[in-house]
């Protein structure tokens, strides 16, 4: 269990990198992959990111009282 847990950390650090990258690309007015490309990953990207934390957390807390 401990090792889902740490992949789903692992998903959870992706999506807040994907989350700052898109916020850095919007601000500089000229997304790379465009401006719909770059608000959708910015609008999936966090709630990716707090499932996957939440998630994580719960399991890791799990697998300590076991």
């Amino acid at each position: 269990m401990y090792a889902k847990a740490q992949l789903l950390l692992v998903g959870s650090i992706i999506a807040g990198i994907a989350f700052v990258g898109c916020i850095f690309e919007l601000s500089s007015g000229a997304p790379d992959w465009g401006a719909t490309a770059t608000w959708a990953i910015l609008a999936l990207s966090l709630p990716i990111g707090v499932f996957c934390f939440l998630n994580a957390v719960k399991l890791a807390r799990a697998s300590m009282e076991e």
